[in-house]
């Protein structure tokens, strides 16, 4: 798929301030995270955040979801025939795709993936929700790659690989709200093998040791994606390794309180504590560079096709030098990180609480007397 035509800049500063504002305010934790990318890769990073966030706010919101997705192909195509639409997101990623070469298929798996959602789709076996993972998460990590000025095969893999273990992640934290607002991502297969019957299971989730079985096996999938990720991770330039390798590390970290919880994640929601996050950033910086490259395994067969579109596209306007140009130093201050893991903390506690009557009262006073965080 060529990249939009025009010559001309979609967008403006005060376009990419609001990129920046919606995942400052709609996601603490992306935000934190992009404060390990180098200055460059932050309005690029911010465009594909923010269209991405609307995206699912789109079809999340609507009260046809089928047509929310509708508008939003219909936006979609609109950023790369190079004519965006009056929205600071869009006229954002108009310039960003052209200027990176980012291919139209790429978005396009993630409105699948949209769509398989919508359809109220479940998934039979591990593959199958391989193929749901490489559409909404895989199809980011090789948008981010191209990003970061890295269109290797090899690397783009890992950075499938990447994106679909933290979908498995986020699956095997939130099975209980998920069937709560039946949804069933688990492999029905896995659940039938052990006893449990799908249906039955959404009519009443509860959590037993059989379903801790299946999760447990869930994240142990997930694991092994996070240990081969570690060879393209230390592909990508200097600058961005300590990012997506705090990224990396902060998403295992859930699965493992999954299991420390005895992989209970019916009755209450994994969260990983605001020092235990800041011990990973800390680690994961202090690693980055001493990441080895390595043998590289094939790519899964449901992100190939990642893989060959992203190799495939054109490279992108930017000029090489510029493209791949990245900071030495972070200048993100160390203390401006820490306040955002507070906040994110905070959030995640007021959460807990809100799910938890007897709390809720213990809450409201905190909040009154400002110490809620």
């Amino acid at each position: 798929m060529p990249m939009p035509a025009s010559n001309r800049r979609f967008s403006d500063s005060a376009d990419q301030a609001a990129c920046r504002a919606l995942i400052k305010t709609g996601s603490k934790s992306f935000y934190a995270a992009s404060l390990l990318l180098p200055q460059a890769m932050r309005v690029p990073s911010y465009a594909v955040y923010a269209f991405c966030r609307l995206a699912d706010d789109e079809v999340d919101l609507e009260t046809n979801p089928a047509r929310g997705l509708q508008r939003l192909r219909q936006r979609l195509d609109a950023v790369y025939g190079g004519y965006p639409e009056g929205i600071a997101a869009d006229r954002a990623l108009a310039d960003t795709v052209r200027d990176y070469g980012v291919p139209k298929d790429l978005f396009e798996a993630l409105l699948d993936g949209f769509q398989w959602d919508v359809e109220g789709r479940r998934y039979e076996t591990l593959d199958d929700l391989y193929g749901y993972g490489a559409r909404v998460a895989g199809a980011v990590g090789a948008i981010m790659t191209l990003l970061m000025g890295n269109r290797a095969a090899d690397t783009l893999a890992r950075a499938c690989d990447l994106g679909v273990a933290m979908q498995l992640t986020n699956i095997a934290r939130d099975v209980g709200e998920d069937a709560r607002e039946g949804r069933l991502y688990l492999p029905q297969s896995w659940l039938r093998e052990v006893g449990l019957d799908p249906d039955a299971f959404l009519a009443d989730p509860r959590h037993s040791p059989e379903l801790g079985q299946v999760i447990a096996r869930l994240l142990a999938a997930a694991e092994t994606l996070y240990q081969r990720s570690g060879t393209g991770v230390a592909e990508l330039p200097l600058a961005c390794r300590p990012a997506i390798n705090a990224a990396r590390k902060l998403y295992a970290a859930i699965g493992r309180v999954v299991a420390r919880n005895n992989h209970d994640s019916v009755s209450d929601r994994a969260v990983v504590t605001t020092r235990r996050k800041l011990g990973l950033v800390l680690s994961a910086t202090l690693e980055a560079p001493l990441l080895a490259r390595g043998f590289h395994d094939p790519a899964l067969v449901q992100t190939e096709f990642l893989v060959r579109a992203a190799t495939e596209a054109e490279a992108g306007r930017l000029p090489s030098r510029r493209r791949q140009r990245m900071a030495d130093v972070l200048d993100a201050p160390a203390g401006h990180i820490l306040q955002l893991f507070l906040e994110m903390e905070q959030r995640d506690r007021q959460a807990r609480s809100a799910n938890n009557p007897a709390q809720r009262l213990q809450t409201s006073v905190m909040m009154d007397v400002g110490k809620a965080g």
